[in-house]
């Protein structure tokens, strides 16, 4: 008993800190969702119930059914592709070959690199005047003419999910390589003893093993993704015409441009609810396949 209570005077300090740094900001932006919270008027907080979500709902500037669908294609996407690509440079870098660490090293750097700066870098990349892709595009004839990747609405969400996933790769990489290095050797010596190609073992051995990390990874990559703005703001800002604006942008407009911290909270608590939902119906079609297995 005595040991026991002296674990939970010891974890006080740290519930402490998770409590100040997590739940007290949660609980204080859920609160500002349903007040009139503008730093123009701080003379005038006072609850308003569920005017927030209407106004953010209905608002002419936020368009938000094209803001939901924006943010469903940057999700979608994005996800996509960075898991595709990770889970092939992880197959990639499974086997030793010489100098492979110094080859993760660069591959897995960029993981490490600010999102913001690297939404800076890629639009002087994508730069529809004097940009590195629209030149070497022109040099191998796939185009005749400079495309304006980040002024016109259809290729701008094109060209920050090319930008997203190339930050991404990384991510998938790291853990899905860590899985794979997991799987016992004598499982593929007995798949190959019982027959099986390389395609068989992979979806009969390798992703049926690493399945818990594949679940955990998509969902967490999930939620940063659609909590993610920087990459976006630091390319377009939501723009041209709202084509890559998202809620996690929107959020940030109405935050520290229009100080509106009533309706930014409002969408804050609606990406709460959309991923909540989101991780509910996810982990349970995941463990009905497992129970179908």
């Amino acid at each position: 008993m005595k040991d026991n209570k002296w674990y939970a005077v010891m974890m006080i300090p740290a519930l402490l800190f998770i409590g100040l740094l997590i739940y007290f900001p949660l609980a204080k932006g859920v609160q500002m969702a349903f007040q009139n919270y503008n730093l123009f008027n701080l003379k005038d907080i006072h609850y308003i119930g569920l005017e927030n979500f209407k106004n953010v709902i209905k608002s002419t500037n936020i368009n938000f059914l094209q803001v939901l669908w924006n943010t469903v294609l940057w999700v979608f996407f994005s996800l996509v592709f960075q898991f595709l690509l990770g889970f092939l440079l992880a197959m990639m870098l499974r086997k030793p070959f010489p100098g492979r660490s110094v080859y993760c090293g660069f591959v897995f750097y960029t993981w490490a690199l600010c999102g913001f700066a690297i939404g800076l870098i890629w639009s002087w990349l994508f730069n529809g005047q004097f940009g590195v892709i629209n030149d070497l595009l022109m040099k191998a004839g796939i185009i005749k003419s400079n495309i304006g990747w980040l002024s016109e609405p259809k290729w701008a969400m094109v060209s920050v999910v090319i930008t997203n996933v190339w930050y991404g790769v990384p991510y998938f990489g790291i853990m899905l390589l860590a899985a794979l290095q997991s799987v016992p050797k004598e499982l593929y010596e007995a798949a190959t003893i019982d027959g099986c190609g390389s395609v068989q073992q992979l979806f009969s051995v390798t992703i049926p093993y690493i399945k818990p990390t594949i679940v955990s990874t998509v969902l967490l990559r999930t939620m940063w993704i659609m909590n993610f703005p920087d990459i976006i703001y630091a390319m377009t800002q939501g723009g041209p015409v709202n084509s890559t604006n998202i809620l996690a942008t929107s959020m940030v407009t109405k935050v520290f441009t229009e100080y509106d911290y009533g309706q930014g909270s409002a969408i804050g608590v609606i990406i709460m609810v959309f991923l909540l939902t989101y991780s509910i119906i996810y982990l349970k079609v995941m463990k009905k396949s497992e129970d179908d297995l």
